[in-house]
């Protein structure tokens, strides 16, 4: 742990120093290099100021032709401190006076430093700039010194004074040559520079020592708290918390390892509590296993007994067809005896029975491909229920419609549809022999989002025992009043559609027939949906 934090604080600070180190040796050479142009610019004008002073001091002295006393004045000037030498030379390169004695009387080369400026050119300039005019070099006695050239021009108080005979299209008589000392100026540089650098230097040590604490702080410190509750953690300790003390990268970084802490002991309490309600689990899920191969079963009894009462009623339709028609041709022929009458309509009255049966049998194992259009399933619930509370068994009974007016239309065959409607409605009807009340309601599940219809009604109830053979072929309760095929056929046309029916019902309060189907995907058409009205409600009902 140490060894990580010293490192990572020491990567942070060396890296961090590198970056100001660069830029602030930059800015110190910038710095620097600036005040030293903006010193030697300084010095430059002071030779220029010097030598302005110098021509015009001696300008009078000059007019009345007094040389001794303008190379005197020259002289004195040239002894303060800081000026090197004074020189004057003529138009033709010759130094007529200078305060060094052993250059008066030669000659400078016109390609030198000091002429050059103006002699560069095939014609001399009579103009030049003050910068273009001074020149910086390194003397004999290896001093750095500054050197200025100006030009004394030719005025009119000098060709008409009677002593000179300078003629007046000369514009140039001369050249005071003014060279002083950079000395001072170096010095100050350096000192200036001294002081920078070690500016520079202390700054760079007080922002590392900066950075080192406050990495150690804010970088460090946090991170040895998130490392010793990950250790936490790897032991199973999920009770502890990093304390949180800011709301930077950081303190988000251990808001998320909280959280993470929170949910790794949640998930333990969830895994300790599934192995102690293992068992209960393990019920729970073979109870729905069950469920599954019950209807699985159900499924594959419903097809295989639907082949097999195919066959059967083809073979069975035929005789009771040709009994039926006899019995009645015999019934009347008036030579039969009155005596046999009513064995002969009882003959009839069972073999319409069995025609009867040989028809739910057909029905049954027939497998009709649904003609699915668009339908409006509360208009067909409404037209089912006008088919239906019309007959007997409705007199003492209330129905109430709670439908959801928004429901969109599904893909179902109306015809189909209705038949499974009427025959739960008049399933719950039977089951209210004292009267009661029957209930409608229609919906969207909420988690699969699939239309629903429930059909309530506050009957005798199906005992628990009964509840898992409802859907079987030839299973009734209503000992004449059916054939057991309803719910059966029911089931298969509610599967066809792709839907599924639930029922759940307590004994001496009621059932609740719940029908489940899927609503049209994107790819299938809606519009012009039925209203459920104009769909054939002639469909056959199975009791």
């Amino acid at each position: 742990m140490p060894t990580l934090r010293l490192s990572l604080i020491a990567k942070l600070a060396i890296s961090t120093s590198l970056v100001l180190l660069v830029f602030m040796a930059l800015f110190a050479y910038i710095n620097i290099e600036t005040l030293q142009k903006i010193f030697l610019d300084e010095a430059v004008s002071d030779a220029e100021n010097l030598s302005e002073s110098i021509i015009k001091t001696t300008h009078h002295q000059m007019l009345d032709d007094d040389r001794l006393r303008a190379y005197q004045m020259i002289q004195e000037v040239g002894t303060q401190s800081g000026i090197e030498s004074i020189r004057l030379i003529n138009k033709d390169g010759r130094i007529i006076f200078s305060t060094r004695d052993e250059e008066i009387g030669t000659f400078v080369d016109k390609k030198a430093a000091a002429c050059n400026m103006c002699h560069a050119g095939a014609t001399p300039l009579t103009h030049a700039s003050t910068m273009n005019r001074s020149r910086f070099f390194t003397n004999a006695k290896g001093k750095q010194v500054l050197g200025l050239a100006k030009a004394i021009y030719n005025e009119e108080s000098c060709y008409t004074a009677k002593c000179h005979f300078h003629p007046e299209n000369f514009r140039v008589l001369g050249v005071l040559d003014v060279v002083v000392s950079l000395d001072k100026v170096m010095a100050i540089t350096s000192s200036y520079r001294y002081k920078f650098t070690s500016l520079t230097f202390f700054l760079l040590l007080l922002i590392w020592l900066s950075i080192t604490l406050c990495t150690q702080a804010l970088v460090s410190r946090p991170v040895k708290q998130l490392l010793k509750h990950t250790n936490l953690l790897a032991r199973g300790e999920l009770n502890s918390k990093v304390l949180t003390s800011s709301s930077d990268e950081l303190g988000e970084l251990a808001t998320a390892f909280n959280t993470m802490t929170v949910s790794l002991k949640k998930a333990r309490d969830e895994l300790e509590d599934w192995g102690r309600n293992l068992e209960v689990k393990v019920e729970e899920r073979t109870h729905q296993l069950k469920q599954i191969q019950d209807q699985l079963i159900r499924s594959e009894k419903l097809a295989s007994l639907g082949e097999l009462v195919a066959g059967i009623a083809h073979e069975i339709n035929n005789p009771l067809t040709g009994i039926l028609v006899f019995s009645s041709l015999v019934g009347d022929d008036p030579r039969l005896n009155p005596e046999l009458k009513d064995d002969l309509e009882k003959i009839r009255r069972e073999t319409q029975r069995c025609a009867k049966i040989v028809r739910g049998l057909l029905d049954f194992a027939r497998e009709s491909v649904p003609h699915k259009i668009p339908t409006q399933i509360n208009g067909l619930i409404d037209a089912s229920l006008d088919l239906v509370t019309h007959q007997s068994s409705f007199h003492d009974i209330t129905v109430i419609r709670e439908y959801q007016q928004t429901l969109p239309p599904v893909l179902v065959d109306p015809n189909q549809i209705e038949q499974v409607l009427v025959n739960m409605l008049l399933n719950a009807s039977h089951a209210m022999a004292a009267g009661g009340k029957l209930t409608v309601v229609t919906g969207l599940t909420s988690v699969d989002n699939r239309l629903f219809i429930s059909i309530r009604d506050t009957g005798c109830g199906i005992p628990d025992e009964n509840l898992g053979k409802i859907f079987d072929p030839f299973f009734t309760t209503k000992e004449n009043l059916g054939t057991g095929l309803g719910l059966a056929v029911s089931y298969g046309i509610v599967e066809s559609h792709g839907g599924n029916i639930e029922v759940q019902s307590t004994v001496g309060v009621g059932t609740v027939f719940t029908i489940r189907l899927p609503l049209p995907s994107d790819g299938e058409t809606v519009e012009n949906a039925s209203d459920g009205n104009d769909a054939g409600m002639s469909g056959s009902v199975m009791l």
